[in-house]
């Protein structure tokens, strides 16, 4: 029985620690946002929407949210200057219809876009963190 609390509490802290370090305050702050949410929040804050169109099976946008999405410098910029959007192209309610809309055809993609839907900036692959602080550098 010691053993299992032993193992129990090892596990809990390991728990809290990875919370704590695991980029929960850090990397840039995707919004829980439908679309139309997303359009209308823009046009009444004056901000641009920035969207990671992406999939589960896709590798390279792994790479890209667990890397380039972390960067510090990264994340101020698109913290303060977007509406940040992350959405799963085949499987959230959105995603086949923004698919359809802004001819996603690979992933990652990423997209800036105004408050009206209007497709303002797009690129597709893997970003580095130099290259999306370009992307919102070009925007400005």
């Amino acid at each position: 029985m010691k053993k299992l609390v032993g193992i129990f509490s090892l596990a809990l802290v390991a728990l809290l620690f990875m919370s704590m370090y695991s980029g929960s305050g850090s990397g840039i702050k995707f919004e829980k946002l439908t679309f139309e949410q997303a359009k209308a929040k823009a046009k009444k804050s004056g901000k641009l929407i920035f969207i990671d169109a992406y999939t589960d099976w896709c590798g390279p946008c792994k790479r890209m949210a667990a890397t380039s999405f972390k960067d510090e410098r990264v994340a101020k910029v698109y913290n303060d200057q977007f509406i940040n959007l992350k959405v799963e192209m085949e499987k959230s309610e959105d995603g086949p219809e923004i698919a359809r809309l802004y001819r996603v055809r690979a992933y990652p993609t990423v997209m800036i876009i105004d408050g009206d839907g209007k497709l303002i900036k797009q690129a597709i692959g893997l970003q580095s963190a130099d290259r999306l602080l370009m992307l919102a550098e070009s925007v400005e």
